[in-house]
């Protein structure tokens, strides 16, 4: 069955985060199975810089242009991956039109918008509720975070959406590229004040702290943490070869509700160092791979002490093509309106 499929997300370039590695992969991955897809970013709109965080794109008056786009590709299946200006432009679009939708849940908006904007992170749960009421299914990545949702009163239909990763991409590569004292203890992601990187960073832990990535925070903490080294901005080939020199990988967020970095890091053989929190509970399932603790300076402690080989072969459980199969299952025909969600029946991708 070859499908028509919109997907409309307000996360994509030149943003590098879980959430644009997950639609990338996922679209990617479905076209190769012969859908259509038509992906619709700020890419194609003007775009205004995000408050405080000036590398994210807000599309301006977009509904307009939206509208000729979605009507043009006459979807059979519509994806609103965020929460953003070009979901709310979806979001009226097939309201008004009486189509159905499925929504995703990929990262704690309020909490970000809270930590940032100090609005109540009840207000934010406030709109998300509104804003995914009318979709059929939203997707979600873990069962904690599932569980979380139904606790903050979202009424919909919870469906798994899991990540992936590639392992011939991500594996272990040769230690020496990093000449530096061990043991190398590595974040890798934004460098922004919701990841919490000033946690890792004040420790007292031997060897070599390594930051690799950009974002709003950089300036402030290179300040604050002369002795750290801060890699900048890595992507391709050069970020491989950084991730798999280093020890430990240390995810000190609390606001994750997945966190891909993990497993590209347990894909290059390195164990995991995280507080007990969504996104790691649920990717670091095996104390063989990682150690979680609110004492992270324990975590890391024991995590250096963990086999490689156990955390490469962790991660090779993980595949985009499963992770796409689900996405594909969960998506709901617009044709459904304001009818029922049909009951699902499982394909495969070819």
């Amino acid at each position: 069955m070859t499908l028509r499929i919109a997907f409309i997300s307000d996360a994509w370039h030149p943003q590098i985060n879980g959430v644009v590695t997950t639609i990338e992969n996922t679209c990617s991955t479905l076209e190769r199975s012969g859908h259509r897809i038509k992906l619709i970013t700020p890419e194609q709109f003007k775009t205004i810089p995000c408050p405080t965080y000036p590398s994210i794109r807000l599309a301006l008056a977009c509904y307009g242009k939206l509208t000729r786009l979605l009507d043009e590709f006459n979807p059979e299946r519509i994806h609103i991956a965020t929460e953003g200006p070009l979901g709310l432009a979806a979001r009226r679009y097939c309201l008004s039109r009486s189509l159905a939708f499925t929504t995703s849940f990929h990262t704690l908006f309020a909490e970000y918008v809270n930590l940032r904007f100090k609005i109540p992170v009840s207000w934010g749960y406030g709109f998300l509720r509104w804003f995914h009421a009318p979709a059929k299914r939203v997707m979600v990545a873990t069962s904690s975070i599932e569980s979380d949702m139904k606790a903050r009163g979202f009424k919909n239909s919870l469906v798994r959406w899991s990540r992936g990763v590639n392992p011939d991409f991500h594996y272990p590569r040769a230690k020496a590229f990093i000449t530096l004292p061990r043991p190398i203890c590595m974040f890798v992601g934004r460098v922004a004040i919701e990841k919490n990187i000033e946690a890792f960073l004040s420790l007292d832990i031997p060897g070599t702290k390594i930051v690799v990535g950009d974002g709003p925070q950089l300036n402030e903490l290179k300040v604050k943490f002369p002795e750290t080294v801060f890699a900048g901005f890595q992507t391709g080939e050069p970020l491989a070869q950084y991730l798999a020199a280093a020890d430990v990988f240390v995810f000190p967020s609390r606001t994750d509700t997945f966190g891909i970095v993990l497993l590209e890091a347990l894909a290059s053989g390195l164990p995991v160092a995280a507080f007990p929190v969504n996104g790691p509970i649920d990717v670091i399932t095996s104390d063989k791979v990682g150690r979680l603790d609110e004492d992270l300076k324990k975590a890391i402690a024991e995590a250096l002490k963990l086999d490689a080989r156990d955390c490469r072969n962790y991660a090779l459980n993980y595949s985009w093509t499963y992770c796409t199969e689900q996405f594909f299952n969960n998506l709901v025909s617009a044709s459904e309106g304001s009818k029922q969600p049909a009951s699902k029946s499982v394909h495969r991708l070819s």
